[in-house]
């Protein structure tokens, strides 16, 4: 078992930044991948950004690369998004999710590959 709580939400204007964190307990985390996913209103979930188990891999969808940045604490069991230059159409709530590894690959994009969810954090982006 996993338990993910996001954190660090919020509104924020056009070209500023925000920085989620994503706890973690129970299983060890330094043992799994990490992601993050968003999903805009009336739109489905999609990926953001992906990061190994020791955080020397990273991922990122093409629409925040070089605005995003994911990394990862694993002595302190949180996983980061640093979040510059924002956009309107960054509106979304954000959601970090573990891949225990069964059935996955690196980079995994696939929302049906991650095993555990945190609630999600509302990210709004005003122009």
């Amino acid at each position: 078992q996993v338990q993910l709580v996001e954190s660090g939400g919020g509104l924020v204007q056009a070209g500023g930044s925000l920085r989620l964190s994503c706890a973690a307990s129970g299983r060890t985390f330094s043992s799994y991948d990490m992601g993050w996913f968003r999903q805009a209103p009336g739109k489905e979930r999609e990926f953001v950004a992906a990061i190994n188990w020791s955080g020397d891999s990273t991922y990122y969808a093409r629409s925040v690369k070089g605005r995003f940045t994911i990394s990862r604490d694993n002595a302190k069991n949180t996983v980061y998004l640093q979040m510059n230059s924002l956009k309107p159409e960054d509106t979304a709530v954000y959601y970090c999710a573990a891949d225990l590894g069964s059935g996955s690959r690196w980079p995994e994009t696939r929302i049906l590959s991650y095993d555990y969810w945190g609630q999600g954090t509302q990210v709004t982006v005003s122009s």
